[in-house]
Formats: structure tokens, C-alpha cells, sequence
């Protein structure tokens, strides 16, 4: 079993039954003796940037994705940028956050591009132990390989995707029908 750390891919169980997490794809940011922070990859909001952050005035329609149940009111970023100040490394080509004031100033400018950044409302936590707890109960699987490709695939296929490259039995699961009864 792989190790949780920041960086690592959360892949939710087909059968999971949570409407929160199922089929999803989590991004570990942080884990600690504090606990766990992620943000769900392949959850879309019918919100985009322009729809909560006032001062775009261009018309800027980047899609917005739900991070996951916890407070919905906060907005958390991740990017392939390392030139961003204070942006936390989380893989190759993979940052968390970063001087938000920045940001903004490279997104008025059009110096980012959507294919640059992924913003998200709202986030997914686990207090300290209770994700392992999860892992060893088989809620989730762990990929530490796959971070790298978060920017190069598609995110409503993600779950699917990540699943059929980790190969054997997982791509067995990447097949598994939404609702058994019916196959």
C-alpha cells in the first residue's frame, strides 16, 4: 500500500456510496499530524472565477470546481507554475497556492493560462488518523505516480483514466458500473 503524503492521488472505491467522493480523484495538499487537507479534482461547480471574484473585468470564464463538502466560501488554487512566489511544491509540476495578490495580477494580465491553473471552492479534510483509517478499510486508493498528469488529462474522465494506467486489477475497477444492479 502506498503512503499518504502531499502530492499523493486519492481514487476513490467504485462502490464508495458517499455522494461527497464518489468517483472522485483527491489531491493531498497537506498531511500531518494536524490531519489532512485535499481538494477533489473531478467535481465541476456551475460557477465560474468571474462569478465570485468581482474584479475581472475581461469576462474571465474559467471554470470553477468543488474541492470537496467543506466550506464552500473559501477559494484554494493549485498550478504548473514555479515561478509563483510562496506556491507550496507538491510533485513535479505541481504547486498549491501561492501570493494570491500575484496571481490575480498575472490573471488580469492574461500571463496565466486555464491550462496553467485549476481553482476550486471549498475543500476535503480528515482529521489526524482518519484517512489512514479509510485507506487500510479500502475506501480509497493511493497513487503517488500519478500528480505529475493532473494538467494533462481530462477531468471528467479523470477517475477512469488514472485507474486504467495504474493497470491489473485497477483497471479492472475503472470499468465497474455506477449502479451494479443494472448490468
Amino acid at each position: 500500500m502506498a503512503e499518504v503524503k502531499a502530492g499523493s492521488i486519492l481514487i476513490s472505491e467504485p462502490y464508495l456510496g458517499d455522494p461527497n467522493f464518489e468517483r472522485t480523484v483527491v489531491l493531498i495538499c497537506r498531511h500531518d499530524a494536524e490531519g489532512t487537507f485535499g481538494l477533489v479534482l473531478n467535481r465541476r461547480s456551475n460557477l465560474k472565477l468571474s462569478d465570485v471574484l468581482d474584479y475581472f473585468e475581461h469576462g474571465f470564464e474559467m471554470e470553477l470546481g468543488i474541492g470537496g463538502p467543506l466550506q464552500h466560501n473559501t477559494l484554494h488554487y493549485i498550478h504548473n507554475r514555479p515561478d509563483f512566489p510562496l506556491a507550496i511544491p507538491l510533485a513535479d509540476s505541481l504547486f498549491w497556492g501561492g501570493d494570491y495578490e500575484y496571481i490575480r495580477q498575472k490573471l488580469e494580465e492574461g500571463d496565466i493560462l486555464p491550462e496553467d491553473i485549476r481553482f476550486f471552492l471549498g475543500y476535503s479534510g480528515w482529521t489526524p488518523g482518519q484517512l489512514e483509517e479509510e485507506v487500510d478499510k479500502n475506501v480509497w486508493i493511493v497513487n503517488n505516480n500519478a500528480a505529475k498528469k493532473l494538467f494533462t488529462l481530462d477531468t471528467d474522465t479523470l477517475w477512469r483514466q488514472i485507474l486504467k494506467e495504474m493497470g491489473g486489477k485497477y483497471k479492472i475497477l475503472s470499468n465497474y458500473p455506477i449502479d451494479p444492479s443494472l448490468n
